[in-house]
């Protein structure tokens, strides 16, 4: 075979023999998982972190739907609306610690325009 001037070694193309292969760090309770996955599976490790991304890429991830996160945002609010009310000093006006309340729940005034969880308001 003539020399095509290249003073390296001869290229060398991947084949369906040969797989890339990868190093994985994991933590002592990750790695007894996967050994315990591979055991019930009858599989060694390697085949069995194969697999386990295999069926991780091909899950569909699941949806949280607009209602269910919008309930939990009031469920929060209300959880802090109490925590604040007990924090707050009781010899205060009830319309002072309303205000107060509100100003730590919705933020100041001046901020509004800076929050992204509310609808911007067309000027």
């Amino acid at each position: 075979m003539p020399n095509s001037g290249k003073k390296d070694g001869p290229t060398i193309r991947p084949t369906a023999a040969r797989e890339a292969v990868s190093a994985v760090k994991m933590s002592e309770r990750l790695t007894a998982e996967v050994d315990a996955w591979a055991e019930a599976h009858d599989m060694v490790r390697s085949d069995a972190i194969r697999r386990l991304i295999e069926i991780g890429l091909s899950a569909t991830p699941c949806e949280v739907s607009r209602r269910s996160v919008s309930r939990d945002q009031t469920a929060i609010e209300v959880l802090a609306v109490k925590q604040l009310d007990q924090l707050l000093d009781p010899s205060l006006p009830a319309e002072e610690r309303e205000r107060r309340i509100r100003r730590l729940t919705e933020g100041p005034p001046e901020f509004s325009d800076e929050r992204i969880d509310l609808p911007k308001v067309k000027k």
